[in-house]
Formats: C-alpha cells, sequence, structure tokens
C-alpha cells in the first residue's frame, strides 16, 4: 500500500472519530436495577447524569441491597453505552473491530 494513502485514510479516521465523539455528547443511556426500581441516567461522555430510586428499594435495614442496586443500574447503563460506542465505531471504522479505548473516553 501507498504510505500516502496510508496517511490520508489515518487522517479520515482521525476527522470521523472526532465526528463521533461529538456526537456522543448527544448520546444518554438509562440502566435499569431491580425491575426499574433504581435507573441511572449516564451521558455518551460516561457523566452520570440522573440516579433515581423508587421508595420501594429502600429499606433502612438493608442499605448493601441498595448498594448492590444502584451499582447494578451503573453497569447496566455502562454496558449500554459500550454497545452504542461500537455501533458508532462500526460506522466509522466499516466493520473493522476496534475497541472502544480510541474513543478516548
Amino acid at each position: 500500500m501507498n504510505p500516502m494513502d496510508l496517511l490520508k485514510n489515518f487522517q479520515n479516521l482521525q476527522s470521523r472519530m472526532s465526528s463521533m465523539q461529538d456526537r456522543l455528547k448527544s448520546v444518554v443511556v438509562t440502566g435499569t436495577a431491580g425491575g426499574d426500581m433504581v435507573r441511572v441516567e449516564l451521558t455518551g461522555q460516561m457523566v452520570v447524569r440522573s440516579v433515581s430510586i423508587s421508595p420501594e428499594a429502600v429499606d433502612p435495614g438493608d442499605i448493601p441491597m441498595l448498594q448492590d442496586l444502584v451499582r447494578a443500574a451503573l453497569s447496566d447503563a455502562l454496558a449500554k453505552l459500550k454497545e452504542k460506542m461500537r455501533e458508532q465505531m462500526a460506522d466509522i471504522t466499516g466493520g473493522m473491530d476496534l475497541p472502544t479505548e480510541l474513543l478516548g473516553l
């Protein structure tokens, strides 16, 4: 392959990745746990936007369970965000399976 073509393709990929990072700013995913008793909204930049806890999930005698539900909801939101990132990466790279860490997020 011509080195100039390789450089051009790399620059094009960088531009598309920058564009994807901009698009991710508008992405919001919701993770849930405990049958939707705990909900976590996460932005495409991995910022927790909100946490919602149903009164039914709050048992003062069982704080560890509530902590587990919050952790599970956050993990669910992160998994959904990673899937959206993979979809965006596939669009940019034409299906090449590159790690999401390349996004710098």
